[in-house]
């Protein structure tokens, strides 16, 4: 196995061409045969910010972002090609496919927009309680030719429910995370590197190993301001439907101040 590139790293060596960013994918970030899904995702998010939204005013943020996963995207050059859809007065539309040796390996669509002014009364979901707190946790061990590549760059702690293949019973996880990376990032991109972060909750009715694969995957997120950099995130997962091989799942994911910064809902197909 390589040295650790950061997700940093990645984003620093980025290369911008008109509507095009390229990036290179290391083999640090495998989850099998193809790329750690969210960081797919965040490298088109970043690629949306620098070619559409780096003139927007701050208050404009990613508040949608849904990703089709078409084909693996192996370790090498990748390149997201961005186009405007539609510039609104308070919503933007963007899209970005993700391309690599010439073939399309994710498309996604992502939903700007800023604040506006409304009588609507506001609702802002609360944390609820940790089973268990990231401190009086032990950090879950990286088990080489074990778990995907992707997990060395993150610090987890497993909250509550069944481990991945521990044949447990239950349908729902919660997970404590941060990046090991200590390098600053946006919000928005972090918050879709890390909403990808836990597995299916299926797999921990599971006695053996199974591999898995992102169908496809819905992201609404909220705008979080500046966090904690070693604070700890908590995505909380449930399955919702299962059958045929497919999970249908929703998460939360929450920033280390307590505020909701995401719910995602994903099409996860296990091979067991």
């Amino acid at each position: 196995m390589s040295t650790l590139t950061p997700f940093s790293a990645i984003l620093a060596d980025r290369r911008r061409d008109g509507s095009r960013v390229d990036f290179h994918v290391p083999d640090d970030w495998l989850q099998g045969r193809t790329s750690f899904g969210g960081l797919i995702s965040a490298m088109a998010a970043q690629a949306m910010r620098d070619v559409a939204g780096a003139a927007w005013p701050a208050e404009v943020t990613l508040r949608a972002l849904q990703t089709s996963f078409v084909a693996p995207v192996g370790v090498g050059a990748v390149s997201v090609v961005v186009k405007v859809l539609r510039e609104g007065k308070s919503v933007r539309q963007v899209q970005a496919d993700v391309m690599q040796a010439g073939q399309t390996a994710a498309v996604m669509l992502g939903v700007y927009a800023a604040d506006r002014d409304s009588r609507l009364p506001e609702i802002h979901p609360t944390r609820p309680a940790a089973a268990r707190e990231a401190e009086s946790i032990a950090q879950m061990p990286f088990l080489e030719g074990v778990m995907p590549a992707f997990l060395r760059h993150f610090d987890r702690r497993w909250a509550d429910g069944p481990l991945p293949f521990s044949g447990g019973k239950g349908s729902s996880i919660s997970l404590h995370l941060r990046p090991i990376d200590p390098a600053p990032i946006s919000g928005e991109v972090l918050t879709v590197l890390l909403a990808d972060m836990s597995p299916t909750p299926s797999v921990g009715s599971l006695s053996k190993l199974a591999p898995s694969s992102s169908v496809s995957w819905a992201l609404e997120l909220r705008p979080v301001g500046a966090q904690d950099p070693q604070g700890w995130w908590r995505a909380d997962t449930e399955a919702l439907v299962v059958g045929g091989g497919y999970v249908n799942q929703a998460g939360r994911l929450w920033a280390p101040d307590g505020s909701l910064a995401a719910l995602a809902y994903q099409v996860v197909t296990v091979f067991a």
